[in-house]
């Protein structure tokens, strides 16, 4: 059976998370697209493996995933078809082309690349509610940049773990971390080639506390090195989060 790679483009706020829920109750991301190839199929039981499973409430302009399928579709032709199934829901098969066998989208990947984003005014959003963390408080964005870099190299990052991580091993390597202003919106960059359970909102959560004043640039490093859950920050919430790209070699 030919393998296709898709690149999947979606608005996390109604989904339960792109993986399908065991009790089968909720939509979620991978459920929706898999119950299009289903139609597209005549009942053929399509399973789609992505890059990496987002949580509920978390987006993504370029996630990725493979699925085999039991005939041979043009690129253009799979997207349209595929696309023309899941709606009303908001995701989009914005690229798809045919691979070999041995492509993996979770282990044959290189670098996962997530954007957060802070809209840091006193307004709430508007337009953009759902897509952003809203911080009402001045934030110190230099300094939140500061102490990000920190965090990169290669670690143990059991203070940003989720306890319902299931990783065999908290180590991780950060390639980049960048904390830049675009003058009400903070964006927070981090590339790495995998992360932990709620890595990145753990992560973000504790800049945050730099960027308020609570703590200094020197004390998410401390974090870090107590290696412990109870040293982390507040959680950032999932609406600022976004899957912005996935590499491969």
């Amino acid at each position: 059976m030919p393998r296709y790679r898709l690149t999947i483009e979606y608005d996390g706020t109604k989904f339960y998370g792109w993986q399908v829920q065991a009790d089968g109750k909720g939509n979620t991301v991978q459920g929706v697209l898999e119950k299009a190839l289903i139609k597209l199929h005549d009942g053929f039981p399509a399973k789609l493996f992505c890059a990496g499973r987002t949580d509920s409430g978390v987006h993504a302009l370029a996630q990725v995933a493979h699925v085999d399928l039991p005939k041979a579709w043009g690129n253009f032709e799979l997207c349209n078809a595929i696309n023309g199934n899941v709606r009303p829901h908001l995701v989009s098969v914005i690229a798809a082309e045919e691979v070999s066998e041995d492509f993996h989208a979770r282990f044959s990947a290189t670098s996962r690349h997530y954007m957060f984003r802070i809209l840091n005014r006193r307004a709430p959003p508007t337009i953009e509610i759902n897509k952003v963390w809203h911080v009402p408080m001045p934030l110190n964005s230099d300094a939140m940049h500061e102490a990000a870099q920190h965090l990169i190299g290669h670690h143990d990052f059991t203070t940003f773990r989720d306890i319902q991580c299931q990783a065999n091993s908290p180590m991780k390597t950060i390639d980049k971390f960048d904390v830049s202003r675009y003058d009400d919106m903070i964006e927070v960059h981090v590339e790495a080639r995998s992360f932990l359970h709620q890595q990145v909102r753990s992560m973000t959560g504790s800049l945050k506390k730099v960027g308020d004043g609570r703590w200094k640039p020197i004390d998410v490093k401390h974090a870090l090195e107590a290696k412990a859950r109870i040293a982390c920050g507040p959680v950032a919430p999932p609406e600022g989060l976004y899957l912005v790209s996935v590499g491969y070699s």
